[in-house]
């Protein structure tokens, strides 16, 4: 009788949202785990590199087994993803920023992971979602992520008018981003939009060294002049009763 084989564990390895923001993104967990793990699912194989080079691996990079599940590699077969994890070994899903799975197209690899009797294990990092509902000040026990918004001006104001009503309604923090060149468009249909006294905050540059968190009134952002332009940042909406 055959002894059936244990699969392997996929481990959840967030990254660092910033450049310069190792020592604030890397746990000594994470660092041995990378040491015990030789093979790993990415984005971009070559920031994947240069991040667990950050992270202190030891295992010579030419040792490496790197899959790469960047946007022209999705929609193929899942099979060689799992090769290594369904003949014993662990693997490593990297995001190219914050947490694998969240907000990410490595959800998928998880699902498919859920789906083969897979263990997942999340390590501990950094979320720029969950880093901006902390520093917001807002509701952070009911809170919602959108995601990006629409591109179309009129279905962006719109939308905007949707979540403050929302928000208002359920005492809900709402959550949003948008492509880093657009984020100062996005900031100026949210103070066209919505009312004096809702607040929001801005998130931008999380973990960086010019690291920026605000949170005003409506009424007061708009005496306000601050520049997002290709800087990542987080948008929280949030009306109380």
């Amino acid at each position: 009788m055959t002894t059936p084989i244990t699969k392997g564990t996929l481990f959840l390895i967030p990254v660092p949202l910033a450049e310069n923001a190792a020592q604030k993104s890397f746990t000594a967990y994470l660092g041995e785990t990378i040491n015990s793990i030789q093979t790993y699912i990415v984005e971009n194989e070559k920031t994947a590199r240069k991040f667990l080079k950050e992270a202190g691996i030891k295992t010579p990079q030419s040792e490496l087994v790197v899959h790469d599940y960047g946007k022209h590699k999705r929609g193929n077969s899942m099979v060689p993803y799992f090769k290594e994890l369904m003949t014993g070994k662990d693997v490593g899903l990297m995001s190219e920023a914050g947490c694998p799975g969240v907000a990410d197209p490595g959800a998928e690899i998880v699902s498919e992971a859920h789906k083969r009797g897979i263990k997942v294990v999340p390590l501990v990092g950094p979320s720029s979602i969950l880093l901006a509902l902390m520093a917001s000040g807002f509701n952070g026990q009911s809170f919602t992520f959108h995601g990006y918004l629409p591109i179309d001006k009129a279905d962006r104001s719109k939308r905007i008018k949707e979540l403050e009503q929302i928000s208002e309604k359920n005492r809900q923090t709402q959550i949003f981003i948008e492509t880093p060149f657009r984020n100062n468009h996005l900031f100026e249909d949210i103070l066209k939009n919505t009312s004096a006294h809702t607040q929001l905050c801005v998130a931008s540059n999380l973990t960086a060294e010019e690291e920026y968190v605000k949170t005003l009134p409506i009424a007061l952002w708009r005496k306000e002049r601050i520049d997002l332009h290709k800087k990542p940042t987080i948008f929280l909406l949030y009306k109380g009763n």
